[in-house]
């Protein structure tokens, strides 16, 4: 374990992670990298032992890491990956750039990327799981990115190259996002603005932002609300089958599914890991009995159980 490649970032062995997501739950990783820039995360992945497993992780706002932790090099990228740049219509952000921050300053030059100021997390995740809000999705303004191979290659990939679906993209194993480009319609700085304040206080008066949560917990059904496409049906929702199921307000230990809106999962202050799932595969559950349907997991569920 000693025989880790020599770098310029920061590498801790046995680091806690769950401080770093948003339901601040999970285990120990094997190692923490923090590079200090692509160079250095480009060194690391090519010095390091091809039987190593490489874990990228953005802000943790989408992620469960269970109990026993994760046996992998986790890379997070911090400061020196944030940069945000505007050249016309196109928008140049960092991997570690807040989905938030991106919106804000796009729409400050006239760009419109609204969509993106309510998606909690930051651009790598965004990218890799097509975040998508009020029927715009990544795929639709996406450009280009920039990403380093397993074997620490710089590289540029496309859209073909990622395939975008419904929150879900063919990025292969082991390569980490460095930077995105994006390209959106031009618009008003003064009205996108705007915009983005009133889709901020309908976020607030309908989901539990307040709370300790890591977004919405399951898809919508595949067939609903998947495509973007103008002629999709947005008919069925996920909080709706958990409603009809009777499972709003519904608790496993510390977890419980928000009152305010279902498809929120809540660490009520002192939840495991193991209750934030348990609870999330018994509403899985009693939505199949109720319902026939199966409900996908948006949120990542990453790490060992811990071995009772």
């Amino acid at each position: 374990m000693n025989d880790m490649p020599q770098v310029r970032g920061k590498l801790t062995p046995n680091r806690d992670l769950s401080g770093l997501t948003w339901l601040r739950v999970g285990g120990a990783a094997d190692w923490l990298f923090q590079p200090a820039d692509v160079e250095d995360l480009a060194d690391f992945l090519r010095d390091l032992d091809p039987g190593m497993t490489v874990f990228p992780m953005g802000v943790g706002s989408n992620l469960i890491v269970r109990d026993g932790g994760l046996r992998a090099v986790v890379i997070r990228m911090g400061r020196g990956f944030n940069g945000i740049e505007v050249d016309g219509s196109r928008v140049t952000a960092g991997v570690a750039a807040l989905d938030a921050h991106v919106a804000r300053k796009a729409a400050e030059a006239g760009v419109d990327l609204t969509f993106l100021r309510t998606i909690p997390g930051a651009i790598g995740g965004a990218v890799r799981m097509n975040a998508g809000c009020y029927g715009s999705y990544v795929a639709d303004v996406f450009v280009s990115a920039k990403a380093v191979t397993r074997t620490g290659e710089i590289v540029d990939i496309t859209a073909e190259d990622l395939n975008f679906r419904y929150r879900q993209t063919d990025l292969p194993e082991g390569w980490v996002i460095v930077e995105a480009t994006f390209e959106g319609p031009s618009g008003d700085p003064a009205m996108l603005m705007r915009r983005m304040e009133d889709q901020l206080a309908k976020r607030d008066a309908t989901q539990p932002t307040k709370d300790r949560t890591a977004g919405s917990t399951f898809r919508n059904p595949a067939g609903f609300s998947s495509t973007g496409q103008a002629d999709d049906v947005h008919d069925l929702k996920a909080w709706k089958l958990i409603d009809d199921a009777g499972m709003r307000g519904a608790r496993v230990g510390g977890a419980q599914m928000s009152e305010k809106h279902s498809n929120f999962m809540i660490n009520t202050g002192d939840a495991t890991a193991a209750d934030l799932e348990n609870l999330g595969e018994e509403v899985r559950k009693r939505v199949f009995q109720n319902s026939g349907i199966t409900l996908e997991w948006e949120i990542m569920r990453v790490g060992e159980p811990t071995a009772d």
